[in-house]
């Protein structure tokens, strides 16, 4: 007997369908291409800095051979973030030609890229866009919670009125970002039938997008949305972003949320602005420092809700590295499409 089309198929045309209860995709491993210029030899991987047979396992599913770390080691698994530590392997070990990274965000491997970037290899790649369906998932879920008045409902300590929030359909969504995470908050977003615009390096037209602008436009785009979503890596281009002049361009009924890094916001200014009555509100799962510290002004800040950067779990990421892991081992030892290429220069 033929199923009849669920309102999800109706709506979202071309995604595979029965998922496992809590399964995530990595939306982006579909556009990997073979990459040109020097190219990885295959051969063993090491996975540090410490084992896991989780991630061991990804390796060999991979095709590929899991060894200690000797002077035939060709690639690496890496993860955590001592960045010391893998330069020392490096360094003692010239013949690896690939590095695996644990992260989408890559900033705390910044100084490693500098001092490598005059080899061609090792090719670096990371986790971004592994994480967009969780991650993207948390951002729609505080922009309603924003919108809706969540943050200051759930303080509550007896019954409020009058009733207050507003809607999401038809609103202006403001992206700032272009990768995985943005693609996927677009996709979650369209039952919604808001209208997108995207700020990026580029003004390469987003698929999906509404519109599309350079970082160098942020203040012209600004004034018109009624959410701003932070996507963006975190690169000296990207720190302190939204600052005063930004947040006082903002409507003042307009929900900022951010779900990339804390660095990107000067949150010195965004309490003072949610203090004087300024935007509907903020929603933020991360924040400068992490943890951020009791006490600190932003937890009571009015209007606001944190979540204390738990927008990917590790029972959500894992299963999403470890695939990522199995596709870079299959790509060394096929035709080279890794996915998640970094580039050094750029940060992300």
């Amino acid at each position: 007997m033929n199923r009849a089309p669920s309102l999800r198929d109706a709506l979202l045309p071309g995604i595979q369908p029965h998922r496992r209860p809590g399964e995530h995709r990595d939306p982006v491993a579909v556009t990997a291409r073979p990459i040109r210029g020097a190219r990885p030899v295959a051969g063993p991987v090491a996975v540090l800095p410490f084992d896991s047979e989780a991630f061991a396992a990804a390796v060999r599913a991979g095709g590929g051979e899991v060894a200690p770390l000797d002077e035939n080691t060709r690639a690496v698994v890496w993860l955590n973030l001592d960045c010391a530590a893998l330069g020392a392997v490096l360094e003692q070990h010239p013949a690896i030609e690939w590095v695996q990274l644990p992260m989408a965000g890559v900033e705390s491997f910044s100084p490693l890229f500098d001092s490598q970037d005059d080899r061609p290899l090792p090719l670096w790649t990371s986790a971004k866009g592994s994480f967009a369906e969780p991650v993207a998932e948390h951002a729609v879920a505080l922009t309603l919670a924003v919108l809706r008045g969540i943050p200051e409902k759930s303080r509550s300590t007896s019954w409020a009125d009058p009733k207050t929030g507003v809607t999401l359909y038809g609103r202006h969504i403001l992206i700032v970002g272009a990768g995985g995470i943005a693609l996927e908050i677009m996709r979650l977003l369209a039952p919604f039938e808001v209208s997108v615009t995207i700020v990026r390096r580029s003004a390469d037209p987003l698929p999906g997008a509404h519109a599309t602008v350079t970082t160098a436009r942020l203040m012209e785009v600004l004034p018109d949305a009624d959410v701003v979503i932070l996507a963006a890596a975190a690169t000296g281009e990207t720190e302190l972003l939204i600052g005063p002049e930004q947040l006082a361009a903002m409507k003042p009924s307009a929900a900022l949320v951010n779900i990339a890094r804390g660095r990107l916001i000067d949150q010195d200014a965004l309490d003072a602005a949610l203090r004087a009555g300024h935007l509907a509100g903020a929603g933020l799962d991360v924040t400068t420092p992490e943890p951020l510290p009791d006490g600190h002004p932003l937890w009571t800040a009015p209007r606001c809700v944190i979540t204390s950067h738990s927008a990917d779990t590790p029972e959500m990421t894992e299963p999403l590295l470890a695939e990522r892991i199995r596709a870079n081992v299959a790509a060394l030892r096929g035709n080279g499409a890794f996915v998640g290429i970094v580039d050094p220069v750029a940060g992300y």
